[in-house]
């Protein structure tokens, strides 16, 4: 039976699951999006909503709330000063949650949680990530090559070693079997 439980456990012990929640909350406020299992989705939700709530009232009370149950400064002051400004107007609902399918490895649904006012970032920033990236790729790829290059020559190195052995062995071979006659 289920009754009065409010939160998921997501099998995990209180400390292991605060820091996970507190985790979420971090990258949620500083990022504006996470993408996440939807069953953390909708507890965060609930984390950040009243979170949001209390920066909107910017009393030292409420940031001292914020404080002792996220203790982080860069989030608490995020929350207090820019949080509060852009959902001045607005009185709750401050998240959305967007379904975007299962996750390869273990079937698990997967959703995106934002702010109901995040928009990605376009324009130069987003072509910087992909030229990153790409040449990312080009290093990693001449690495692989340099590292083909020298298995080859170890593997050619190794090759000729075994050549020279063999001929040594018939040589020897050859020179008892005459000593013998």
């Amino acid at each position: 039976m289920r009754h009065r439980t409010k939160t998921h456990s997501f099998s995990r012990r209180q400390g292991p699951r605060v820091a996970l929640i507190r985790g979420l909350v971090y990258s949620l406020v500083e990022n504006g999006r996470i993408k996440t299992t939807l069953a953390k989705a909708k507890e965060v939700r609930r984390h950040v909503e009243k979170a949001v709530t209390l920066g909107k009232k910017g009393t030292l009370h409420s940031r001292r709330l914020l404080e002792s149950r996220y203790p982080n400064p860069g989030v608490v002051q995020t929350l207090v000063t820019d949080l509060k400004d852009r959902f001045a107007d607005r009185a709750g609902g401050y998240t959305r949650i967007i379904k975007i399918g299962h996750r390869d490895g273990d079937s698990a649904p997967v959703a995106f949680i934002e702010f109901v006012d995040y928009k990605p970032s376009t324009g130069a920033t987003a072509d910087e990530p992909k030229a990153a990236k790409k040449a990312s790729a080009k290093k990693t790829a001449s690495k692989k090559a340099s590292a083909a290059k020298k298995v080859t020559k170890k593997a050619s190195a190794e090759k000729s070693k075994k050549k020279t052995r063999k001929k040594q062995s018939t040589a020897r071979k050859t020179s008892r079997t005459k000593k013998k006659a």
